[in-house]
């Protein structure tokens, strides 16, 4: 098949579907599916994360419970509960929000590998394509770990110890 406009792929791959062209592409590929495989593990210790606060929170919901049923109970105590219970929300809520923006980066680094073999073979210039993706999962990224970095310091200021 004979091309009639020039290709405008940085990468010479002939007609399109030659050996050569699609290796350049896997080889592009290759630093994305690392950034790839670093992401789910940014995933795996989130969703630990999110597991020991949910966990933390039940027996915190749980101690309150027994001081309410209480009859002589102290309300200092039920009011510190609250208080570690509120703490406990928040951090729930940062450490979801680091969740979702990784797994938005994970999505946008998976797009960026999808682009690069679809235009290994449809022959085209997605450099600004590529750029804009990837901009966007690094943009992902820092907010995803500047929320867990949020969501470690509010776990260490609940700690009455101090261990650093």
């Amino acid at each position: 098949m004979v091309w009639d406009v020039p290709l405008l792929l940085s990468i010479d791959i002939g007609d399109g579907r030659s050996v050569a062209g699609l290796s350049k592409a896997i080889q592009l590929s290759v630093a994305p599916v690392f950034l790839f495989t670093g992401v789910t593990g940014l995933l795996s210790l989130f969703s630990s994360r999110l597991a020991r606060i949910i966990d933390r929170t039940r027996v915190l919901q749980e101690a309150l419970a027994k001081c309410r049923a209480q009859p002589d109970r102290d309300p200092e105590e039920g009011d510190r509960l609250e208080l570690v219970l509120a703490v406990q929300r928040r951090r729930t809520f940062l450490i979801n929000r680091a969740i979702l923006a990784v797994t938005v980066t994970a999505l946008l680094v998976a797009a960026v590998v999808a682009v690069l073999f679809i235009s290994a073979v449809a022959a085209l210039d997605v450099t600004a394509i590529v750029v804009t993706l990837f901009v966007a999962a690094m943009g992902a990224m820092i907010v995803g770990l500047l929320l867990f970095l949020l969501e470690v310091q509010l776990a260490i200021s609940q700690n009455p110890r101090r261990y650093y």
